[in-house]
């Protein structure tokens, strides 16, 4: 009878499937312990549906405290990795089904052996995709179907349904400073449809930031059109070194450069603008989060200044989402024709019922409301990136939060290729400063990670900045 407590123990531990789990790294032995169970989750090892052992047997296994388990076990439930029942025991979610193996021959897989399916989207490109607003959106699309003209139905304008540029006409002017005409607002499939339109307009060189998206050089080039960069520096673009490259247009990200953050100054604005002037060249506006500021006064758009030489662009894949694609370009007169004459001369693009949903949205102020909402959100996510990276790795740098959906991490040098490695290896999606750096920049290179905090859902996040964490250098 003395060795009943002893036997009831073993029998208990022996309870459940055996678990095989390494902890190791940084952190708490429970951040250890979450960070080896989503690697079992995102690498197969533990496929979606499979029971775990119960928290005291595992806790025997580890030879860590029952509440040590059990406190992962309930972190990684609210995060929805698991799930939790009671009688049934904790289980793999559905959600958490890992990628496919890669096919022979996988050239992008050949070259990154050590990715892990993605776990955690930190890329800067994307917003949250949970936070569509459905129901709003149902609403504004069943209004304006019931009163749309019959017209609405037939050939397509390629200007775009004129109730959608008449109500960016007013929102532009509004919340941006645009000023603009419903007849000089031509409607696109997004930024990159409209920037491959204007790259058939344009002829010979354009400027580019030196720090930027590849992709969006790629359309230009893809043109016929050269690109030559910019330096960048806290305070965006220096458009004064404009006059030395021979170009005949400039892209800008003036709201908030990307991806280094930081407005660009006003004296590098009117600089820009009289270039334009004086050369007859023509300001490109990228204006791609410019609704998304935190800790500062809202910067009006660079178009307001001249709008018969800058073009604005903007678009609602960080507003609302990027699958709605939907764009505009807010023209100067001189380039309506030609825009007209590269998109066609009926609209095959953008369906007409989500141009007429998008402009109800705007005029009902549902997409104001929408913005300031997740104006909150970004913010609050924001701020926990800071306080995170503060308390756990303080000696990273942290740059270009005032405003947009992103942050630079500065990181020690020679550190960033093997860290942007490291994170590969615990599934998170994220890119390192080099990969946007223009190859003809003649700028210093930084060493840096570009943190997107917009597409981690909240329920995730801790999770994600846990492991972003872990993923970082350690202090010098």
């Amino acid at each position: 009878m003395a060795d009943r407590g002893v036997n009831s123990g073993e029998a208990e531990a022996s309870v459940g499937t055996d678990l095989h789990l390494e902890l190791s790294g940084r952190g708490s032995r429970r951040e250890q312990l979450m960070l080896a169970l989503r690697e079992a989750i995102t690498s197969g090892r533990l496929a979606p549906g499979t029971r775990l052992p119960p928290y005291r047997t595992l806790a025997v296994d580890l030879g860590i405290a029952r509440n040590t388990v059990g406190e992962a076990y309930a972190e990684l439930v609210a995060e929805g990795w698991l799930t939790a029942r009671q009688g049934s025991g904790t289980h793999v979610a559905s959600r958490a089904t890992p990628l496919p193996p890669p096919a022979a021959g996988d050239r992008a897989r050949r070259c990154a052996p050590e990715a892990r399916p993605v776990a955690y989207d930190f890329m800067p490109t994307s917003p949250d995709a949970s936070a569509f607003p459905r129901s709003a959106w149902l609403r504004s699309a069943r209004r304006a179907l019931n009163d749309a003209p019959g017209d609405a139905f037939g050939v397509g304008d390629p200007r775009g349904r004129i109730e959608l540029r008449m109500a960016l006409t007013e929102y532009l002017a509004r919340a941006r400073g645009v000023r603009t005409a419903p007849h000089r607002i031509v409607v696109c499939a997004g930024f990159a449809h409209a920037l491959r339109i204007l790259g058939e307009v344009l002829e010979g060189t354009v400027a580019v930031e030196s720090y930027g998206l590849a992709f969006h050089r790629s359309l230009l080039t893809g043109a016929g059109l050269r690109t030559v960069p910019l330096t960048v520096d806290a305070d965006g673009a220096r458009t004064a070194e404009l006059g030395a490259v021979g170009a005949g247009a400039v892209l800008l990200t003036p709201a908030h450069q990307f991806p280094t953050g930081g407005p660009l100054r006003p004296e590098r604005r009117t600089a820009a603008v009289d270039w334009a002037r004086a050369t007859g060249a023509v300001v490109l506006e990228d204006d791609y989060d410019g609704e998304f500021r935190y800790d500062r006064e809202p910067v009006g758009a660079v178009q307001g200044l001249d709008p018969d030489r800058v073009v604005y662009l903007g678009s609602t894949s960080k507003s609302l989402s990027p699958a709605l694609r939907l764009g505009w370009l807010a023209l100067p007169e001189a380039l309506v024709d030609d825009v007209l004459a590269v998109k066609g001369v009926r609209e095959m693009w953008t369906g007409v019922g989500d141009q007429l949903t998008l402009a109800d949205f705007l005029a009902c102020g549902a997409y104001d409301r929408h913005v300031r909402l997740m104006r909150r959100t970004y913010r609050r996510r924001r701020d926990r990136l800071v306080a995170v990276l503060a308390e756990r790795a303080p000696h990273i740098g942290v740059g270009g939060i005032a405003a947009g959906l992103h942050a630079v991490l500065d990181l020690p040098p020679g550190t960033e290729r093997d860290t942007v490695r490291a994170a590969g290896r615990l599934g998170l999606a994220l890119e390192g400063l080099g990969a946007f750096r223009h190859p003809d920049s003649v700028m210093e290179p930084r060493e840096g990670l570009v943190i997107g905090f917009g597409a981690p859902p909240d329920h995730a996040f801790n999770g994600a900045l846990q492991a972003l964490c872990t993923a970082l250098p350690p202090a010098p």
